[in-house]
């Protein structure tokens, strides 16, 4: 599978509009162009207007037929400042590089932005344009999930649940996304219809038994469901590896990363403060 993360500061501004929530981490076509892999090292590093100069740089001056454009049409819109330039970067890409390995990558971006900004007609849209025309892709699980949320803000419960089973089916031996993909299939169960529809997100309850102790940046600590789950998806869709922790009294703890000193952690905490709000601080775990 091809394995990428997208980047923190463009869908920030996406998510200024809203939400996000247990939403599976993203795994995106890696960028193979150095100059694009220097871009995006030079963002996450905070030099976000060099690494910006770069992809406009390279807009500007390769050939439309050049087999890096589209890429770097997708490194633009994983660092544009703001949400019509991540829009314009992959909708060109779907129409324009519909068979480069980059469409699919672009579509599943579609489809988190148009969740993100609550629209659940278009986020379905991109969705079974991915489902219909790229029907190998790896990131279609991922994409169902998306989806299968809409179509229940729709209130199209059949189709919804038809796109979360195919998200199990494609979770393969990834646990996490399995679980949190689970949180929504309950709802499809017949024996859920008298559940409780405030349902806990899942939790992270797996062990350390390295002794060494690691740090994380929490972000969050609150006893509702719903709150949890809407931050979760808005770090996860800004590319940050959002967790949750239940304590003995009950809280959920929204932490972000595991680090092996306070330093990374403290470098992840400033760029949460800048991008997320709140007050997020360094805690120390077993």
């Amino acid at each position: 599978m091809r394995v990428g993360r997208t980047d923190g500061r463009t869908v920030g501004l996406i998510a200024a509009l809203a939400l996000l929530s247990v939403g599976p981490t993203v795994r995106l076509s890696a960028q193979t162009d150095a100059r694009l892999v220097e871009a995006l090292r030079l963002v996450q590093s905070g030099q976000v207007d060099s690494g910006r100069a770069i992809v406009r740089r390279l807009l500007a001056t390769l050939p439309l037929g050049d087999s890096v454009y589209p890429q770097a049409l997708l490194a633009g819109a994983k660092i544009a400042p703001d949400a019509p330039t991540v829009s314009s970067n992959l909708n060109r890409i779907v129409v324009e590089y519909g068979s480069s390995p980059w469409a699919d990558d672009a579509l599943l971006l579609l489809t988190q932005l148009y969740f993100a900004q609550h629209d659940p007609g278009q986020t379905v849209q991109a969705a079974e344009r991915l489902n219909r025309d790229y029907p190998d892709s790896p990131l279609r699980a991922r994409t169902s999930f998306w989806a299968a949320r809409a179509y229940f803000e729709l209130k199209n419960e059949p189709r919804g649940c038809e796109l979360i089973q195919q998200s199990l089916d494609g979770a393969a031996d990834d646990v996490e996304f399995k679980n949190q993909v689970s949180f929504y299939a309950a709802r499809c169960s017949p024996a859920s219809s008298t559940s409780n529809a405030t349902t806990a997100p899942s939790v992270d309850t797996s062990a350390r038994t390295t002794g060494t102790p690691a740090y994380s940046v929490q972000v969050l600590a609150v006893k509702s469901a719903a709150q949890v789950d809407d931050m979760l998806t808005r770090l996860k869709v800004m590319g940050f590896d959002a967790r949750v922790v239940r304590d003995s009294t009950g809280f959920f703890k929204v932490r972000v990363g595991r680090y092996a000193s306070r330093d990374e952690a403290a470098r992840t905490q400033q760029r949460l403060k800048t991008r997320v709000g709140g007050q997020p601080f360094v805690v120390e775990e077993p």
